[in-house]
């Protein structure tokens, strides 16, 4: 564990909810934080919406008012940048604009001294860009917290081309010491998370433009499979208008590469001011007594006799039917190879209360094995959507993207592995790493589903990673 040093003196510029966030972080971590807003009285502005965010706390029982007089004490807005003299950390929170970002750093040299750390909270911006023509840019580094700070536990931190090995592993340090998982990365397009999450949004949208199923039940069948918010639910929280600029600045970044292609329907959304919640309409209507649509669920025949099988046992035959976890092969597929028919299911790791698993079956299953089918998931707690015999389904198919991009990370060296899985659980909340769920799903299975989705579509975006096939297959 890494050892902290309340003597150091942090200062924090910019005091929206990102930079207010952290300065409560380091304050929290014992250190007197110097905070600085452009704008006249947004320090004060910034700090008072601290502390009346830490007295909910405290009538919650959350936090001792001892504790929230000592934590705002050590905040102190300062009116000019030329405060940061003694300040060995400065952490920059201003707007997303390289111009502004590469002036301000260039007045932060003129005043902090040689061996004050420079580091940037940017989500998107080059941190070589950034550093580009200063005196000393082995100094700066990329520091990237989770909205909101204080309770996401991620930290990417991150090194541009000039950042000495010594700041990166001193800012590791600090934030390990302030109780957050640091995880290393270099600068590239959208580091680790907003680069490695563009599938979990991409193919929720695309699988809405094919007609698989509407946004309520796709979010119902993620959800199932152990993710904390579908992605249309979470796209409308974090408004059309961002996500969509954030997946076009990765598509451009990356050369227009295939798997971060930007979806037409979020584009709709975004023309039409269907924002999200801030604008009351996105994929749902927030707007007050708007209903909210529900999952396509199939209704359960009472009469139906239960089927001797349980999602426990796996992949089974049952009175001459296959019921298979899907390799993204179609049921049709996969019935021409067999006899009889096959029911191919999707994820599921929460069963009980408003569990969804979708499944998909070949012609020659009928309706009658389907009322069984839909009766034996309704006895396990687990209702039933079906879907067109689509390769992947949802869950599954999304899984493997994520593995995919994962993977492809790694052979990039952005990350060991170990660091991408932390990053995807404490800076999005996965249930469980995409590397680690990939092979828990085994990697041939990974494999199998992206291949069927290149082969049926001869969509690029498919493609297998190089060091995901050399990962399922070391000795090739």
């Amino acid at each position: 564990m890494a050892i902290l040093d309340e003597t150091l003196q942090v200062a924090v510029i910019g005091a929206g909810t990102m930079g207010a966030g952290i300065a409560q972080v380091a304050a929290a971590a014992g250190h007197e934080v110097l905070l600085f807003d452009a704008a006249e009285g947004a320090a004060e502005k910034g700090k008072a919406r601290l502390d009346k965010g830490l007295a909910a706390q405290v009538e919650r029982g959350r936090l001792g008012p001892e504790a929230r007089a000592a934590l705002m004490d050590r905040i102190k807005p300062v009116a000019s940048l030329d405060q940061f003299g003694d300040a060995r950390l400065v952490i920059e929170a201003v707007v997303e604009r390289l111009d502004v970002k590469q002036g301000l750093f260039r007045q932060l040299e003129e005043i902090v001294a040689a061996d004050t750390t420079l580091a940037t909270n940017t989500s998107s911006i080059s941190i070589t860009a950034i550093a580009a023509g200063l005196r000393h840019p082995e100094r700066v580094v990329g520091m990237h917290f989770f909205n909101p700070a204080p309770v996401m536990k991620l930290v990417e931190v991150v090194s541009g081309l000039a950042t000495s090995p010594e700041v990166a592993q001193h800012v590791l340090d600090i934030a390990s010491a302030w109780g957050k998982e640091a995880v290393p990365t270099r600068s590239t397009p959208g580091f680790i998370v907003n680069r490695v999450a563009r599938a979990f949004y991409a193919e929720a949208l695309r699988l809405c433009e094919e007609g698989v199923a509407d946004p309520a039940t796709l979010d119902a069948i993620m959800t199932s499979a152990g993710f904390r918010m579908g992605p249309f639910e979470l796209m409308d929280l974090i408004g059309h208008d961002v996500n969509y600029a954030v997946s076009c600045s990765v598509f451009e970044a990356y050369y227009q590469e295939p798997r971060f292609r930007p979806s037409a329907l979020q584009l709709e959304l975004v023309n039409a001011g269907f924002l999200g919640r801030k604008s009351g309409r996105g994929f749902y209507d927030y707007r007050e007594d708007a209903v909210r649509p529900t999952p396509k669920i199939l209704a359960v025949q009472t009469d139906a006799e239960a089927l001797p099988w349980s999602l426990e046992h796996g992949d089974a035959e049952v009175e001459g039917v296959h019921i298979a976890l899907s390799d993204g092969r179609r049921a049709a597929n996969l019935a021409e190879t067999r006899k009889g028919g096959v029911i191919v299911h999707d994820l599921l790791t929460s069963q009980g209360k408003d569990a969804v698993l979708a499944f998909a079956a070949s012609k020659d299953v009928g309706d009658a094995f389907i009322a069984r089918f839909v009766k034996t998931l309704h006895t396990q707690g687990i209702a039933a959507v079906r879907l067109p015999d689509w390769p992947g389904l949802v869950a599954m198919r999304t899984v493997a993207m994520l593995a995919n991009e994962a993977y492809e990370a790694v052979l990039q060296q952005l990350a060991s592995p170990e660091g991408i899985d932390l990053a995807m659980r404490f800076g999005v909340n996965y249930p469980k790493g995409p590397i680690a769920w990939a092979c828990e799903l085994g990697l041939t299975r990974i494999l199998s589903v992206l291949d069927s989705l290149h082969e049926l579509t001869g969509d690029p975006r498919y493609r297998a990673s190089l060091g995901l096939r050399l990962a399922a297959n070391p000795a090739a």
